[in-house]
């Protein structure tokens, strides 16, 4: 038997169908789900940290070594913080993906990444962004930030993400890519961006992302919840959104300068867990085939629909649905 288990606390399956950028994922707390083992391509357990992108994703523009004091410093000596310039807080593979967007829309600006280690520097610098670590002294301020790490590496995430919006000049947009699960249903209920909040003090889960999300709202910077799930009983909904549209929706919501809103990121599309693997079967694309679950209880999910994000924003997924993805009708 295989198992799909989630990464991290925010960011979950993730979908590796295809190649490697073809992926969804959803972002809650950790679960297992039972299936039959399958050939590649198949579903696989991976962390954002060792998703990596080609090298020629980005165009290079940080050549400093690894050990160098700071990259900011680099990025002074050439000329100071740009008026487009973007902090990543978190560079894993929503990060880098929000980078090349960015990269897409902004050719001439500089991009920065703050990780917890030098683990993957290497690769950040190919990828044009200048990496420093958390313990990096700077009072470089910046006009965009994006804060996309995990509560899971951490004792203080509330503290962190302050920590962050310091770095924020007040100018361009401040985005924090924050969780579903605050919305407070478990009926398989629909919910959109008003949705109601589970209280503070039922669970420490959600406290830490609404304390989180809390700072970033009084730092006048934006949320967005992206979709997320969890347990494993058939009937269970599943909100879903691929990578690259999580990616296109936070970069959209950074150009738009907003502040102190709430932003919802899904395809629109829930599917029980059912659905999902029947969507996987009907597909062809395996050659074993998913037989059955093995939970029959636990809680309900949430039918995220967040067509007013959509509206506001003029935004579309590149992925409007699983079904789509895999090529096959719903």
């Amino acid at each position: 038997m295989a198992f799909i288990t989630a990464a991290t606390s925010r960011i979950g399956i993730l979908w590796n169908l295809e190649a490697p950028k073809h992926h969804f994922f959803n972002s809650p707390t950790k679960f297992s789900l039972s299936i039959p083992s399958i050939s590649s391509p198949n579903f696989t357990h991976h962390k954002l940290s060792s998703h990596t992108m080609p090298a020629n994703s980005f165009r290079a523009n940080a050549s400093s070594a690894i050990d160098a004091p700071s990259e900011e410093l680099e990025a002074s000596s050439r000329g100071g913080i740009g008026a487009n310039d973007l902090l990543i807080v978190g560079p894993g593979v929503l990060g880098r993906l929000v980078a090349e967007r960015w990269r897409e829309e902004n050719p001439d600006c500089q991009i920065f990444g703050q990780t917890m280690t030098t683990d993957h520097h290497d690769k950040l610098i190919k990828m044009g962004i200048s990496p420093s670590t958390r313990e990096t002294k700077s009072t470089s301020k910046f006009p965009y930030v994006v804060y996309c790490a995990p509560p899971s590496r951490t004792e203080d995430y509330p503290g962190d993400v302050r920590d962050a919006a310091l770095r924020w000049s007040g100018e361009g947009s401040f985005l924090f890519t924050s969780s579903s699960a605050p919305y407070d249903c478990s009926d398989n209920g629909s919910v959109d961006e008003d949705g109601p909040i589970v209280p503070l003090g039922r669970s420490p889960r959600t406290d830490i992302l609404l304390k989180a999300e809390k700072v970033v709202l009084e730092f006048g910077g934006c949320v967005v919840r992206l979709a997320g799930t969890v347990d494993v009983r058939a009937d269970h909904i599943l909100n879903l959104i691929h990578y690259e549209d999580a990616a296109s929706l936070s970069a959209t919501i950074l150009k738009k300068r907003l502040r102190s809103r709430i932003f919802l990121g899904c395809d629109n599309h829930p599917l029980s867990r059912q659905e999902v693997m029947d969507l996987v079967n009907k597909s062809g694309k395996y050659e074993k085939k998913f037989e059955g679950f093995t939970g029959t209880s636990g809680p309900l999910g949430k039918k995220l629909n967040n067509s007013k994000t959509c509206a506001e924003l003029g935004w579309e997924p590149r992925y409007p649905s699983f079904a789509q993805f895999l090529g096959v009708s719903d």
